[in-house]
């Protein structure tokens, strides 16, 4: 899973590549497909990636990493050389202390040359500067970066490990120790790298049959039941396609297999696939963006900013009795992820039921409030008029959290583009055209569902007045005589 990163020049890029895949085909139990080959994508912005070297078959084994082979907590020699546990770390950050262990290691470690064809750089959200990530504007994805709570986990869970244990954590850059503000700051750097290609490399390895029977944002991933992670070497190079990937990663008893789902001709690219994530989670989690990853766009709307729109003075459940009423249901989200809808679909499929719950909540009024708290319900989460309303003032009032319009954010890609046809983008022009990918996907979301929400009032408003003529007292003297 090849992110954005920065790579080393094409002589020593390529002679990594085929060191990394000469070291990989020399291990014990390694299967390597004839047909395929590592290449040097980077004049495409994609790094190394492995394509087809002829035909493939559909079904057809491309390669096969054994399991003792993936480099894991349980198969790095560092778990039974400290005296700590590192499972209670969990999955990320017990994986980023293996890692940094190995890193250290040098030549010495088993992992040494998969290392080499690793990148050191990312264009992942965590490495952005404030002022590149100001170019993301109302992006709720900034949120969702967890810089601060990653790093104040780092150094409790992290550091402790490496500073009690000197001669497996060489010191680096000089340092005589891992002690004070320079260590700290040191440590952080190797955490943030190896934490950066956990996030956009690793992978949730599933249990063997013979394991089956034992009993933040940031790197914490959202999973409640959190698998081990491992890195699995070469299965990561291959880059990834909403649309186009036609290779899947399948753990076996004993191997992780990846294999063909779908004929590949001769030349073509060999491509994973994230699943269906937004082009704001790509870029803060691979370092780049595609327009293939478009249809899987999402806006949110903030509790905070739906609580404004109806009038409240906060968002606190404690002082707001509608809140405290989907509270006390668990009910309650901090933000509402709406979807790009798409041509068929109704307000009714993109709108989330959580969502639909505190509209019609917060339109309550105090009397329908306590009858449905003494009967210890909820209202039914159906868009109607007034939710509606709501709805198109919180979409109004998100709309203007960007700097810009949606049209000068086009002007400004196309700007961008036309740069791009004479080379790769680099630095901040690479990532203010992602940051722009990703605004304008957002703002097209708020302008459809806008559209939507004026419709859907005006068709309900035009209802509403049919209905009340045909129930007003003339109509009704009429409807009375004509049945007489």
């Amino acid at each position: 899973m090849s992110s954005a990163a920065h790579f080393p020049d094409s002589g020593s890029f390529q002679r990594q590549s085929d060191e990394f895949i000469a070291w990989l085909a020399q291990r014990p139990g390694v299967r390597i497909n004839p047909k395929i080959q590592v290449a040097d994508l980077r004049s495409q912005g994609a790094g190394r990636g492995v394509v087809a070297r002829t035909d493939i078959l559909d079904g057809e084994e491309l390669f096969a990493i054994p399991r003792d082979f993936v480099l894991t907590v349980q198969n790095s020699k560092l778990k039974d050389l400290i005296s700590q546990d590192l499972d209670e770390l969990g999955p990320w950050l017990s994986l980023m202390v293996v890692m940094i262990y190995e890193y250290l290691l040098g030549e010495a470690s088993s992992w040494s040359a998969y290392f080499k064809v690793l990148p050191v750089n990312f264009d992942t959200l965590m490495f952005w500067s404030d002022s590149e990530l100001a170019e993301l504007q109302g992006s709720a994805i900034v949120d969702k970066i967890g810089k601060q709570s990653a790093e104040e986990s780092i150094l409790e869970m992290v550091a402790p490990i490496v500073r009690a244990n000197p001669s497996l954590f060489p010191p680096v850059g000089g340092l005589s120790s891992y002690d004070g503000d320079a260590g700290s700051q040191a440590i952080l750097h190797l955490a943030h790298r190896m934490g950066s290609l956990i996030m956009a490399y690793a992978f949730d390895i599933e249990k063997s049959e013979d394991e089956e029977g034992d009993g933040e944002d940031g790197y914490v991933t959202d999973e409640e039941e959190q698998l081990p992670k491992g890195m699995v070497p070469l299965a990561d190079l291959l880059n990834a396609d909403g649309d186009r990937n036609n290779a899947r990663l399948f753990q076996e008893e004993g191997f992780l297999v990846m294999k063909a789902v779908k004929p590949i001709n001769a030349g073509f690219e060999i491509l994973n696939d994230y699943g269906q994530i937004p082009r704001s989670d790509l870029l803060r989690r691979y370092g780049y963006v595609t327009d293939n990853y478009a249809p899987y766009d999402v806006v949110e709307l903030s509790l905070d900013l739906v609580c404004q729109a109806a009038g409240l003075e906060s968002a606190d459940p404690e002082t707001q009795q509608p809140l405290k009423l989907l509270d006390d249901f668990e009910l309650l989200d901090d933000g509402y992820s709406i979807p790009r809808p798409s041509p068929e679909e109704s307000l009714a499929d993109i709108l989330p039921d959580e969502l639909l719950a505190l509209l019609k909540t917060l339109n309550l009024t105090p009397q329908q409030l306590q009858q449905l708290k003494s009967k210890n319900k909820l209202p039914k989460p159906v868009l109607g008029l007034e939710e509606a309303n709501l709805l198109l003032k919180a979409v109004q009032k998100r709309q203007t959290h960007y700097a810009t319009t949606i049209q000068q954010d086009r002007e400004l890609l196309e700007r961008l583009s036309q740069a791009e046809a004479s080379g790769p983008l680099e630095g901040s022009s690479r990532r203010q055209k992602m940051a722009i990918q990703v605004r304008i996907g957002e703002k097209e979301i708020l302008q459809q569902l806008s559209s939507m929400l004026e419709h859907f009032i005006a068709s309900e408003s035009q209802n509403g007045t049919k209905r009340n003529a045909q129930n007003s007292p003339d109509n009704s003297r009429k409807a009375k005589q004509q049945r007489t």
